[in-house]
């Protein structure tokens, strides 16, 4: 674990600066394939599980009135005994530290993209100016769930960093295959039936304020999910309900 002076990633505090590398001067936008697998390789060292890429269009720029144009996401799997755990402070503590121990790794992300002449900086994932789940859909690469849940191929229990960047031919996405979870989470809703704390309203929506996940470290809507036995599964269940 991380040293408890790093108050971190899950509050509204500054984060500390554990870049070893400053920015380029004059950064490069073109970066080569065997680099981009030398950054896959490196996040793989520490149990990242995926990467995706962002490059945010004008109007959603405009939307959220920022000048971030591309975007690496690196994605981690949260620990399946942490999630299993009975909701507490102790447990929402846990959470918090693995998600640091994450998090510290991407600072040398950034610094092997600063090394090799490209502008990296760590996106704060608490930015209250910029909606990270928002970002991760501009990926083409991941759904939202009725439970709000960000969903990427790799689970629905997947954490994930964001790193600004001035490479402009990172291997985009055009276009979103996973737009049918839409349509299967419309006939499911067990995270609704099953939530312990009826943090839904009469439309469906999750309310934030009833939810304890971010308190307590509640996971019930993650394990009642479908998609928690994994997305292949509940894709091939999906296509043989359409075929019906």
């Amino acid at each position: 674990m991380i040293d408890a002076s790093f108050e971190g990633f899950r509050y509204h505090k500054p984060l500390p600066n554990f870049y070893r590398i400053e920015n380029p001067q004059n950064p490069k936008n073109e970066i080569s394939e065997d680099l981009l697998n030398g950054l896959a390789d490196l996040a793989l060292k520490y149990d990242f599980v995926g990467i995706s890429y962002s490059v945010l269009s004008d109007d959603f720029k405009k939307e959220l009135n920022s000048d971030i144009d591309n975007v690496i996401i690196f994605k981690f799997l949260m620990g399946e005994d942490l999630i299993k755990m009975e909701p507490s402070k102790k447990k929402g503590k846990l959470m918090d530290e693995e998600f640091q121990d994450y998090g510290v790794h991407v600072y040398e992300f950034a610094d092997f993209l600063r090394q090799h002449g490209f502008q990296a900086d760590l996106i704060h994932p608490l930015d209250d100016n910029l909606s990270l789940r928002s970002i991760a859909m501009q990926s083409n690469d991941c759904a939202i769930t009725r439970s709000n849940m960000c969903l990427f191929k790799e689970g629905i229990h997947v954490g994930f960093f964001m790193i600004h960047t001035s490479i402009e031919n990172l291997p985009f996405k055009k276009e979103n295959d996973m737009s049918w979870v839409r349509d299967f989470c419309s006939t499911c809703g067990v995270c609704i039936a099953r939530c312990p704390e009826n943090a839904f309203d009469e439309d469906e929506k999750l309310l934030r304020k009833v939810c304890t996940a971010h308190r307590e470290g509640c996971n019930e809507c993650i394990l009642k999910c479908p998609f928690y036995k994994g997305y292949d599964k509940v894709k091939k269940r999906y296509e043989r309900m359409v075929k019906k």
